[in-house]
């Protein structure tokens, strides 16, 4: 009698990064202030972070402050960096109980003295931790990022350090802020908007691609969950067979 052959486990990301949208129509659907909705997508972070720890991601990178979010509104920004000021401060002993390793991409030192500060402060208080990595990308622009990649080893041939002949797919990717990551498997994009909006250009080069209609204050770990049932489902060939 044959043995049943149990079916192949589901590939899992070990990168997963989400572009948060929808807070601002969040609100407008109830008839409340942009705020309310951004105040709504800071707990949705709370939630999908234990989500993924619980999924067991390795790194959950997530889009909160692009370099083009300085065109909004002043006050909108001046609350937008308030609710960072909260979330580093209500959730950093809950990081580090919970043994995240929270990282911060982007140029996050344009940003006011003391959110900088708060910022640094919670980097080295979880830098020992050995479990997930939650990465926050503020100010950020992949295109910048790309740029500063090619600056610095354009330094590097210039100094004589390296040949131009020695730049390669590996070296370029290790000049990036995230160079030491893994690249990303699958991004998600939430509020049903359908483009990458200058994230991760580089690392997401072959990562799948989820857009989902779930208004950012609405995700949640069973939300989470499905998404990574799609990317299960997915076939990655990357340019084979």
């Amino acid at each position: 009698m044959a043995t049943a052959v149990e079916p192949a486990p589901a590939a899992r990301p070990r990168h997963v990064a989400i572009i948060m949208d929808g807070n601002g129509r969040w609100a407008k659907a109830r008839r409340l202030p942009r705020i309310a909705g951004h105040k709504q997508g800071v707990e949705a972070v709370r939630r999908v972070t234990r989500a993924a720890r619980d999924q067991q991601i390795e790194v959950l990178t997530l889009y909160a402050f692009s370099s083009e979010n300085w065109r909004r509104p002043e006050d909108e920004v001046h609350d937008l960096m308030g609710l960072l000021r909260h979330f580093l401060r209500a959730e950093l002993d809950d990081l580090v109980a919970e043994n995240v390793r929270l990282r911060v991409i982007g140029d996050y030192h344009a940003l006011s003295n003391d959110l900088v500060a708060l910022i640094e402060g919670a980097i080295i208080r979880t830098s020992t931790n050995t479990g997930p990595l939650l990465v926050i990308a503020l100010n950020y622009g992949a295109q910048a990022e790309i740029a500063a990649a090619a600056r610095q080893l354009a330094g590097a041939v210039q100094a004589g350090e390296i040949g131009v002949e020695h730049i390669d797919e590996q070296r370029f990717a290790a000049a990036l802020q995230s160079g030491d990551l893994p690249p990303v498997d699958l991004m998600i994009r939430t509020s049903g908007e359908q483009r990458l909006s200058n994230f991760l250009l580089w690392q997401a080069a072959y990562a799948e691609l989820l857009f989902v209609d779930t208004l950012w204050p609405d995700f949640d770990g069973d939300t989470l969950a499905r998404a990574i049932d799609v990317f299960g489902q997915r076939q990655r060939r990357f340019g084979g067979l």
